[in-house]
């Protein structure tokens, strides 16, 4: 299992894991009800069969992951049900139910479907760095790793958990990348970005597999658009597009990094589960910390 996305958040580096392990096994996810439309908890990060393990911890790298068992209702189904209903009344009664009635009359139907409706099962992961004081959530979705600092939170009693924060604007930075600036030892521009006029309901460009330093960018840039995702690589190891928003979608990992497992010693699924830990979290760090020099992100201490 790789990470995909990377959504970071930052906290203080003194806060307390060490009480992880204990209170896990009461934060546990339990099955949806019969009645509820989503259940969400902790599993083990070796999967859902696992029942003892609910944490992983390398070195200061600590690997939790949130489970979710959500009903799937479609809302198109439950109108064609209830207007259905609805018509009956109103052939037999000669009248249409009113706001009210149409309310209860849908919420009933909610229940006595819901016992019956199909369950999607998801995960979520999040390694945290408790050296340098933050959560790699793999998403592309700030609003699920918000979800996930609360889930910790819900765990822990506190955890003051804050997206990043810039000094540095990032479009500016991005911008100056594309520009020609220098970037970041071991950056190198990759082959797509996307650049907006600054101005409302602007301009939008995207560009896909075409060589940014050129003719074409350069245009866009003089006539005052800015970048809001680019595609960067990290020596050989990684590949990714980095948004104004700090978040790191299409995330890949190449084989600078993956020539790492096939000198792994040891077999089994634990075995390659902690090499991929370990790769992982080791190349996320050495990435993070090279987003942080360069836009000058806050911490949380």
């Amino acid at each position: 299992m790789f990470f995909r996305n990377l959504t970071f958040f930052r906290f203080p580096t003194a806060t307390d894991f060490s009480e992880v392990d204990t209170l896990l096994p009461h934060a546990l996810l339990k099955p949806v009800g019969a009645l509820e439309m989503n259940s969400r908890g902790f599993i083990s990060p070796f999967g859902r069969e696992e029942k003892e393990v609910l944490s992983h911890r390398i070195a200061e790298h600590l690997w939790l992951t949130v489970g979710g068992e959500d009903k799937i209702l479609p809302g198109a189904v439950v109108n064609d049900l209830l207007e259905r209903k609805l018509e009956e009344i109103e052939e037999k009664e000669g009248r249409r139910p009113g706001g009210r009635e149409r309310k209860r009359m849908k919420d009933d139907l909610l229940h006595e479907l819901l016992p019956r409706a199909f369950v999607k099962s998801s995960r979520n992961d999040a390694f945290i760095d408790q050296l340098h004081g933050y959560v790699a959530v793999d998403t592309s979705s700030r609003k699920t790793g918000e979800y996930f600092m609360s889930d910790i939170r819900g765990l822990l009693g506190s955890f003051p958990a804050m997206p990043l924060n810039a000094e540095v604007a990032p479009r500016s930075i991005l911008t100056g990348w594309i520009a020609g600036e220098p970037l970041p030892t071991g950056f190198s521009l990759g082959e797509e970005c996307e650049m907006k006029d600054p101005v409302e309901g602007g301009a939008v460009v995207k560009c896909q597999h075409q060589e940014l330093r050129c003719d074409e960018i350069d245009k866009h840039l003089d006539a005052g658009k800015q970048v809001t995702k680019l595609a960067l690589v990290f020596e050989d190891n990684l590949s990714f597009v980095l948004g104004d928003d700090l978040i790191v979608r299409k995330l890949k990992f190449l084989d600078g990094a993956l020539d790492q497992l096939e000198h792994a010693d040891e077999d089994g699924r634990r075995a390659e589960f902690d090499a991929r830990f370990a790769l992982q979290s080791a190349e996320i760090r050495r990435l993070f910390l090279l987003l942080e020099e360069a836009f000058k992100l806050s911490k949380a201490d």
